[in-house]
């Protein structure tokens, strides 16, 4: 077997180095052509890169979280070299799993000059369905080294649709990565989570997982730091009586045709916003501190925190003062779909000139949030409850919810952040004013 030397390529225009974010494969490991073999973080996407070549993994440079430059030996093979490996190294095939949102032209030339390459894993279904078996009562299931179960957007998709907890699954792919013809074994088999040991909690438990901050969450930390060090918040907190949206809401979902979205109280905060903006461009602003300049908006792209299952993403519905109260329900459903599903465009991450985050499924009473830089505002959106309010001297039950904010205060002031608050509870309040 001929021995090959795997090195970094070149993986867009200006990158000189990758943070490893995941191994796929481990030394002793015999892998196939196009078989992924691991996943590297650049300033602009996350790619998995396959393998060249079929044959034996004999040495990995590198750990998760190390910085590996372009050009540098990656991954040691004894194996044989197709005739289209080294046209495929050159040309750097890889998949974009993430787009970064700092540079969309960076971006576009990178995914211009790499080609997308096939998925790996349907070339191979049929033969992995013939071998994979999965019994109801053993659960074998491997892990990245990062804790977390190796699969495609796709398969946790699909499992999550069926029901199906992807830990029951025994994966047939490199490094124990769970397939689409595992999870037809799976429930061919008739597996099923009920079927796993109950957990004892007659023992201590004294386990200490360390899990490195690498990949999609170093940028989110990195970020997080940046605004929290930069922006001296301020926050603002306000209760607002939804009662008669409430009843609005009901109304127009009770009316809605098969074709539209069912309506929760997000798109109308969302409308609200884009109406008031005008008379609070201060707040629908992006600071650029580095050269002391805000530039305020008159368009409104209200980004929306959304929790997936790499982390927290923030797509972005544009032009919200286009929209009426069905659009903005179905065009946020879009978005916040594809950044769970991993399919979010780059322009679907980026734009947004001030930050919704709901925080209702949790419940709680306030929150600090930080603002999403260089934006300079950022609101946050509490679980509505029903209360005893005192009104004309009578105790009465209401609708209540919690809306906590917070503010750039370098370039907005208290009492100008306490009106959006106040205007945006008045429309609240009075939904009719978000049609007028």
């Amino acid at each position: 077997m001929a021995k090959h030397d795997f090195k970094l390529p070149d993986i867009g225009e200006g990158v000189v180095e990758g943070e490893i974010v995941d191994w796929h494969v481990s030394v002793g490991d015999t892998v196939s052509e196009d078989d992924p073999i691991v996943d590297v973080m650049t300033d602009k996407a996350t790619v998995t890169i396959p393998s060249p070549v079929s044959g034996v993994v004999t040495s990995l440079s590198g750990e998760i979280g190390d910085m590996i430059a372009v050009g540098s030996v990656l991954v040691q093979f004894d194996g044989a070299i197709s005739d289209t490996a080294e046209e495929s190294v050159e040309q750097a095939e890889v998949e974009v799993l993430e787009d970064n949102t700092e540079d969309e032209k960076a971006v576009e030339e990178m995914e211009a000059k790499i080609p997308e390459i096939k998925n790996y894993e349907h070339n191979k279904e049929i033969e992995n369905s013939k071998k994979t078996s999965v019994k109801k009562t053993e659960v074998n299931v491997q892990r990245s080294s990062n804790g977390r179960i190796l699969a495609s957007p796709a398969v946790r998709r699909r499992a999550r649709e069926a029901g199906i907890e992807l830990v029951s699954v025994r994966g047939s792919g490199p490094a124990g990565r769970v397939r689409h013809a595992d999870l037809d074994a799976f429930m061919a088999a008739g597996g099923s989570i009920a079927g796993a040991a109950p957990i004892s909690y007659s023992t201590k438990r004294t386990e200490v997982t360390e899990v490195k901050v690498v990949g999609l969450r170093r940028k989110i930390a990195e970020q997080m730091v940046k605004s929290a060090r930069t922006i001296p918040h301020f926050s603002y907190f306000e209760e607002v009586d939804v009662t008669q949206l409430e009843k609005l809401r009901q109304l127009l979902n009770s009316t809605k045709d098969e074709s539209q979205v069912k309506l929760t109280y997000l798109p109308f905060i969302m409308l609200a916003l884009s109406k008031i903006m005008p008379d609070h461009p201060e707040c629908n602003a992006l600071f650029y501190d580095d050269e002391g300049i805000v530039n305020r908006h008159a368009a409104v792209h209200l980004g929306i925190a959304t929790q997936t299952e790499r982390g927290l993403y923030v797509p972005v519905v544009k032009h919200v003062e286009t929209m009426d109260v069905w659009n903005a329900a179905s065009e946020l459903l879009r978005v916040a779909n594809s950044a769970r599903e991993g399919s979010a465009s780059l322009d679907d991450l980026t734009g947004s000139t001030f930050t919704i985050t709901s925080l209702g499924r949790e419940g709680g009473l306030g929150a600090t949030p930080i603002i999403n830089h260089p934006e300079v505002a950022i609101l946050g959106i509490h679980k509505a409850r029903e209360m005893p309010v005192v009104e004309s001297g009578k105790v009465v039950i209401r609708r209540i919810m919690n809306l906590s904010s917070s503010f750039d205060h370098r370039v907005v002031d208290g009492a100008d952040g306490a009106s959006l608050i106040q205007h945006l509870k008045r429309m609240l309040e009075n939904p009719a004013l978000i049609f007028m």
